[in-house]
């Protein structure tokens, strides 16, 4: 398997990675992605394929599984009952209650709360250039993934800082700062939810924290630190890849001069396709081998993890013409932002409704909007997401 040297913390990769895709596409499909001591895929058909193949999963396996150390030992136990890192037969059982929560209708029916947020967001914004990052595209999706818990919107700022600081676990280069923030964050954001499901238990609402403490009652057998571990991860993926695709997505709607037509209801549904397929919000998702795999003239062997690099797949002329062009008018195509296979994101829905209602409301708001300054991306990989986003109204 041939060797890639590209470290994520270049600065032309982070501003551009597209092209080191390209080139390492040519060479793969699969490569040895030294930086990351794991093989990586770049093309659309094998990451797709590997996604779906229940010969990988999330879930280390215990051959490979170490003690965390005692300075995260907080951040472990939200890790430890988290459903992105697990298998069958645990995954199985609490996506099944997550979904019962995120029924299409109920989703649809969270437009009217999406509308409203986006107004009040939008009511009396300053004549002068302003970051829309924290003014706009962090708050729509936390506040609306803090009604679909049931947790008070007061709190949205403590919650975008503990998830902030827990995400911060997945991005290049950490350290013990780093790790230390995060289990902060974990032990106070698991405190929180302890508190405020017991208050639940006693105040049920119709919301998602107090059907997942029903479906705990009858029988489910799912453990309290299940509740609450499932409970973070939908705050931190629900809100975290809508917050990076409205960012990028304004970028790319304001850069490429896309006439507001594009967002009318005939095609807003496409151009959101296609804001998530040109620069989707997460570029990496990996994956353990659970027994010996050939890919192509290679073996991924038992225990190996692989990185499936989306945001490469996502640009892979082989299932997209003109890959690096933005076209909002493109017929939609299946791509591989929010994954496939058993971890598709139970999300994903929700996150297409916010974008769809978002984006929208802000170009109708703001019709003469453009760039204050060259927008940049932070150095966060695999996030890819801008530092911030000056814009003029």
């Amino acid at each position: 398997m041939e060797t890639l040297n590209l470290s994520p913390q270049d600065p032309d990769f982070i501003q551009n990675p597209y092209p080191a895709y390209d080139a390492a596409r040519a060479r793969g499909p699969v490569l040895f992605w030294q930086d990351y001591g794991m093989a990586a895929a770049f093309d659309a058909a094998t990451v797709k394929a590997l996604l779906r193949d229940r010969r990988l999963g999330r879930e280390k396996p215990a051959e490979l599984q170490t003690p965390y150390p005692a300075h995260l030992s907080d951040w472990a136990l939200t890790e430890t009952h988290s459903l992105l890192d697990m298998e069958p037969p645990r995954h199985t059982r609490l996506r099944g209650l997550v979904l019962r929560a995120f029924t299409s209708r109920r989703i649809a029916g969270l437009a009217p709360d999406i509308m409203a947020v986006c107004a009040d967001l939008l009511r009396g914004k300053p004549d002068g250039p302003f970051d829309l990052i924290p003014a706009y595209c962090t708050q729509v999706p936390v506040r609306i993934i803090a009604r679909l818990l049931g947790v008070p919107e007061e709190i949205s700022d403590d919650l975008l800082r503990w998830s902030r600081d827990m995400v911060a676990m997945y991005q290049a280069g950490r350290d013990r700062s780093v790790e230390d923030r995060a289990n902060t964050a974990a032990a106070e954001f698991t405190a929180f939810l302890r508190s405020y499901i017991d208050k639940r238990r006693n105040d049920p609402r119709d919301d998602l924290i107090t059907q997942l403490i029903a479906a705990e009652e009858e029988g489910e057998k799912l453990t309290p630190d299940e509740l609450i571990g499932t409970c973070i991860l939908l705050l931190n993926a629900g809100h975290e890849a809508t917050v990076h695709s409205l960012g990028n997505g304004v970028k790319c709607l304001l850069e490429h001069g896309t006439p507001h037509s594009a967002l009318a209801p005939a095609q807003i549904t496409a151009t959101v396709e296609e804001v998530l397929r040109f620069d989707a919000p997460l570029h990496m998702f990996t994956r353990f081998a659970y027994e010996d795999i050939a890919l192509g003239p290679h073996t991924l062997e038992k225990g190996a993890e692989i990185a499936l690099i989306l945001g490469a797949a996502n640009r892979d002329g082989a299932l997209f013409d003109t890959p690096h062009h933005f076209d909002p008018g493109r017929p939609v195509k299946p791509n591989a932002t929010f994954g496939a296979g058993l971890h598709f994101c139970v999300g994903a829905p929700l996150a297409r409704l916010e974008l769809q209602i978002a984006l929208p409301a802000l170009f109708d708001a703001f019709p003469t909007m453009q760039l204050a300054e060259p927008p940049r991306y932070a150095d966060s990989y695999h996030f890819h997401k801008l530092d911030r986003l000056m814009i003029t109204p």
